[in-house]
């Protein structure tokens, strides 16, 4: 299939009137190269499903539409619709826009069958995207791949390893059942307007579920231990009932703190609550 010949960005950006809505956390990806590369991350996708959520002028979108993909793209500023418009004319049949709040819409009912997710992610709604994504009791989801943009900040939390400050419940959120990597680096250059952090691309399969394992649980018991994770574990989580015996059980030491667990350890605490 020839690909159709498109406008610059930076063209289409201006004759729609467009600016980045600090309100909605956009910040527009204008280079063609780089997205070109993103759309690459999560490997062939000709022919494949995908959501993407927030497009904005459609830079990524372009760029996974031109990988042949089939795109369904949540946008909630429906200034960009217009421009989404002429984009789905140039592949037609190839992207769904839907107009609303990613939060409250489940990919679930979109999809019938298994589809990937790749989105420059809005700032202010991209860790509640990601944890919702991760947090389902069936497993493995629908989806077969998350490649996401976030601050590099939240990024590093994503992958952290135990015993460092960004190690935390994203970290066991992210790996206990799933393979996070740090795909590539973006420059706050790279934007317009340019952000005021450092970005990076996260990119996330499934992996097999540990047997006997609560996604309840685990959120519980990590909020707790982090939620003091100053304190002693002993004094973390005193308040839910039978944590501090499955330490026992396990032969965790109580005057550990939360950063020090692995996510293993974790998982262990999890499966001995799950049963009681």
């Amino acid at each position: 299939m020839t690909k159709p010949a498109l406008p610059p960005l930076r063209e289409v950006i201006a004759r729609h009137g467009l600016s980045a809505s600090k309100a909605l956390g956009q910040n527009f990806l204008l280079d063609e190269q780089l997205l070109d590369r993103i759309a690459a991350i999560p490997g062939s996708l000709e022919g494949q499903q995908v959501l993407e959520v927030g497009p904005g002028p459609g830079g990524l979108t372009r760029a996974l539409l031109r990988a042949g993909a089939v795109v369904t793209a949540i946008e909630m500023d429906r200034r960009c619709l217009p421009a989404l418009a002429e984009l789905g004319e140039a592949f037609p049949g190839k992207l769904r826009v839907i107009e609303g709040d990613a939060l409250k819409i489940d990919p679930k009912t979109l999809f019938d069958g298994p589809y990937h997710i790749a989105s420059n992610l809005p700032y202010n709604v991209g860790t509640a995207l990601f944890t919702g994504w991760l947090s389902s009791e069936a497993w493995p989801p629908q989806w077969l791949s998350l490649t996401l943009m976030f601050q590099e900040e939240v990024a590093r939390r994503i992958i952290a390893e135990p015993d460092i400050s960004a190690y935390g419940r994203l970290a066991v959120l992210a790996q206990w059942r799933s393979v996070p990597k740090l795909a590539l680096k973006v420059h706050r250059s790279a934007f317009t307007p340019p952000p005021k952090v450092m970005s990076a691309i996260v990119h996330v399969v499934p992996d097999a579920a540990p047997d006997g394992v609560s996604m309840r649980v685990l959120e519980r018991v990590t909020e707790a231990a982090f939620g003091q994770r100053r304190k002693m574990l002993r004094q973390s989580l005193k308040g839910m009932p039978g944590a501090l015996d499955a330490l026992e059980t396990l032969g965790i030491d109580a005057q550990r703190r939360a950063e020090t667990l692995s996510v293993e350890e974790f998982v262990s605490v999890a499966k001995v609550l799950t049963r009681k």
